[in-house]
């Protein structure tokens, strides 16, 4: 079952996932804004092949910073999406949703660093 908490509350886990981060990695993250929306769009499942009744609980949206270059100045910043209604559908308890919540925040920070998906289920973080 779902665990349900205020758009305040959920806000502070994710701010508390975020200031956990060693040092070395939040210095890269200071210009990639972390915005809490309530739900993916369609599109954005489907730009991830998901369908949609499929849970997709962050998403990172931009240019790795291993995929970077000269020639890539005047691109959109990039971003970091959480979708709290999706990451409350896949906790069952606040200690689950605390769990859930920092697992997606370092999913999607490692793709910002250029992560694959294979290399984050290998740390934990599928």
């Amino acid at each position: 079952m779902a665990h349900h908490v205020s758009k305040a509350h959920f806000s502070r886990l994710v701010e508390r996932a975020l200031a956990e981060l060693p040092g070395q990695f939040a210095d890269f993250l200071e210009e990639v804004p972390v915005e809490i929306r309530d739900r993916s769009t369609p599109r954005q499942r489907k730009s991830v092949g998901l369908g949609h009744d499929e849970l997709l609980m962050g998403l990172y949206h931009g240019r790795p910073l291993t995929e970077r270059s000269v020639e890539h100045s005047g691109i959109m910043p990039d971003v970091i999406y959480v979708f709290q209604e999706d990451v409350e559908l896949a906790s069952d308890s606040e200690d689950d949703l605390v769990e859930q919540v920092r697992i997606t925040v370092l999913h999607e920070i490692g793709h910002h660093f250029g992560l694959k998906e294979d290399d984050l289920d290998d740390l934990g973080y599928g």
